[in-house]
């Protein structure tokens, strides 16, 4: 089948163009207005989904080499994300499908994350244990086959990349914090300053940030004499720590062989480093490319495929859902 992917649940409008599990086009397009503000502006960012949709999907038709009559359905992410970004996208496609007489289906972000390696990597097998870590998001999941999860391990109030983003702010680095940390981290001693990691007792899967965060917090406003990449890259090995140490202890747990890191701090390669150096040659550890963890449509094509072909889709009723959870 070939499907169109849009995904515009925070501030990246993406649209995607996938056919039997390949990728044909993949644009994203990131709105950098928001690094204006220290954080994305919900009605700023709405405006912009609405202003560049239908120009990625031309651009996305002409990069995948497809007429417009050659798409057989639409996937669009419905949650979880900001409602009004959320509805720009979910009205888009549904107008989309509605004059093409084309099935459409509302998809999970979190879920299309996950899924974002079995496009990567159709050879995956089940189960598998995955470490779902994004600016909203810190999860671990054990996947015991296709569309049947547990939950091990959630954060209690920051998610990680959240928490990247906070400890940026208040180090004056900009937005988004995540990629500023960790290039400045790289000229750090990530043991310069002892930092709390929260949760650690023994058996616990769970994450808590929110203090992590109130310690820098407190460091700054102490003045204290403290090299600013020191301060960097002992906050973000405080956060990266504590993400590694859950997922092993989560696949310990559940006994497997497999590992899968999904959601856009996957992208950070000190988080891939440290997985490898505690990992490697005991499991096998999969990450999508680096396209793929960021918020993107591909996944949302691919994942919108396999619900395709299980013969599913959604009436053109269905409401977007900010707080969607994964089930």
């Amino acid at each position: 089948m070939t499907i169109l992917g849009i995904e515009s649940s925070c501030d990246e409008t993406a649209v995607s163009i996938c056919r039997n599990g390949e990728i044909l086009s993949n644009i994203v397009s990131s709105q950098q207005i928001h690094s204006n503000y220290g954080g994305v502006v919900p009605e700023v960012a709405s405006r912009e989904h609405d202003r560049l949709l239908n120009c990625l999907v031309i651009e996305s038709i002409k990069e995948a080499n497809i007429s417009l009559n050659e798409i057989e359905g639409i996937g669009v992410t419905k949650g979880p994300g900001l409602a009004g970004t959320l509805l720009t996208g979910v009205s888009f496609a549904k107008g989309f499908s509605q004059s093409l007489k084309i099935p459409i289906i509302g998809i999970n972000h979190l879920e299309a994350h996950i899924y974002a390696n079995f496009l990567a990597y159709p050879e995956l097998e089940y189960p598998l244990v995955c470490l779902l870590v994004s600016g909203g998001h810190t999860q671990i999941w054990y996947i015991k086959n296709i569309f049947d999860y547990e939950l091990l391990g959630d954060t209690r109030d920051d998610a990680a990349g959240e928490a990247f983003d906070k400890g940026a702010r208040i180090l004056g680095l900009g937005y988004p914090g995540g990629p500023v940390i960790e290039k400045i981290s790289n000229r750090g001693n990530s043991n310069a300053i002892k930092f709390p990691k929260a949760l650690m007792e023994k058996d616990n899967l769970e994450f808590s940030f929110s203090g992590l965060k109130t310690s820098l917090l407190y460091l700054v406003k102490s003045e204290q004499s403290y090299n600013i990449e020191d301060i960097v890259a002992s906050y973000q090995n405080a956060i990266l720590d504590v993400l590694v140490e859950k997922l092993i202890r989560s696949v310990k747990m559940k006994k497997v062989n497999t590992c899968i890191i999904a959601g856009g701090v996957a992208a950070n390669k000190c988080l891939r480093n440290l997985i490898n150096d505690k990992l490697n040659n005991r499991i096998n550890i999969y990450y999508p490319d680096i396209s793929l963890c960021t918020d993107n449509a591909a996944m949302i094509a691919f994942l919108a495929e396999v619900y395709f072909k299980k013969g599913m889709s959604s009436n053109l009723d269905f409401e977007v859902i900010p707080n969607l959870k994964l089930k």
